[in-house]
């Protein structure tokens, strides 16, 4: 499956890259958090949005297609259906720009989480009806984490449809207020939280259990490097205890993959090597959520940066837009239509 219908051998490497990371910032999804005067709940500000601009930075920056999700917070105030509107007009949104601007767009659909059954009703709706690319996940929504028993239905319904699961990191629960008023979430938090997350699905042998996903960890596999050599080292003590499962290492990891957002230097590419192979690590920008001159200039430093690197320069096309073409593309058994 191409993004553009076209060979990537026609087409010069700067027009080429796709981008993993991006965010659709809506009127009406931050009127639900104006109502709730949850504006601030992330610690800074939404940026603005919108398709014109977002396709006139691609333009400047060599960008092919971007995947669009809902960012943090989740619109989720203890009304379902409140909530279930607003992500769905963000889903219908989405489809409709991915439409209005063929091969520039695409998109992961927002889940009404923490209620469950909602979620599985947009689901369904988005992926069979609507045309999403896959879905994204908070990395816990109101405490309800990525992991969660609670899930599993919801884990089924995607797994029936092969779909692709965008993770992005949330404000904790809980949260230590202290340190989150002197350190923004996204400079020390946001990595914590996306660690957890994946603990909490690696812990619980999510990927193996429903081994059709596909699930994206954001910002360069944040502190995962670090925490699976000590998770392996442990584990087996604590089978032997009893307080933890046995975990499918292998069978988990090679589901999952990594986007590069956040301009990662070459130290962290080596250690994103060392927990996945080249074939699961994919560019990300983090679109809107810094100028767009600073993000323009992060692409050309991540191209340099593999280019300056015998090892890493082989890969440069594969991460700029090889692996995002492929980790959409399912396989035969995902083309028939599932059961609900």
């Amino acid at each position: 499956m191409s993004f553009v219908g076209i060979s990537l051998g026609s087409v010069s490497l700067c027009g080429q890259t796709v981008d993993l990371h991006t965010h659709i910032i809506l009127p009406e999804y931050r009127e639900v958090l104006k109502v709730h005067g949850a504006e601030l709940e992330e610690t800074f500000p939404l940026p603005e949005w919108d398709a014109e601009r977002h396709i006139a930075f691609m333009d400047r920056a060599g960008i092919r297609t971007a995947v669009l999700t809902m960012p943090a917070p989740q619109p989720s105030y203890g009304d379902t259906e409140e909530s279930a509107r607003c992500i769905r007009r963000v889903n219908e949104r989405s489809a409709e720009i991915k439409q209005q601007y063929p091969g520039r767009f695409r998109f992961c659909a927002a889940l009404p989480l923490p209620d469950v059954d909602a979620a599985i009703r947009e689901a369904i709706y988005a992926l069979d009806t609507l045309g999403a690319d896959g879905v994204k996940l908070a990395t816990n929504s109101r405490g309800q984490y990525v992991g969660d028993e609670a899930l599993d239905p919801l884990m089924e319904v995607l797994n029936e449809r092969h779909a692709v699961i965008i993770l992005h990191p949330h404000r904790p629960t809980p949260y230590p207020e202290e340190i989150i008023a002197t350190t923004p979430l996204a400079m020390y938090e946001y990595p914590a939280e996306t660690t957890r997350a994946v603990v909490n699905m690696l812990a619980r042998n999510v990927l193996t259990r429903y081994p059709n996903l596909k699930v994206v960890v954001p910002h360069c596999g944040s502190f995962l490097p670090l925490a699976l050599p000590r998770m392996k080292s442990i584990l087996p003590a604590m089978v032997k205890q009893g307080s933890m499962q046995p975990i499918d290492w292998e069978g988990n990891l090679s589901r999952l993959y990594f986007d590069l957002a956040g301009c990662p230097a070459i130290e962290v590419l080596r250690s994103l090597l060392t927990i996945t192979t080249p074939d699961h690590i994919l560019y990300g920008s983090d679109y809107p959520y810094l100028p767009d001159a600073m993000l323009k200039d992060n692409l050309l430093k991540l191209k340099q940066t593999l280019a300056s690197d015998k090892e890493l320069a082989g890969y440069a096309k594969m991460f700029l837009w090889g692996n995002a073409e492929n980790l959409f593309v399912k396989d035969a058994a995902a083309d028939s239509t599932p059961t609900e």
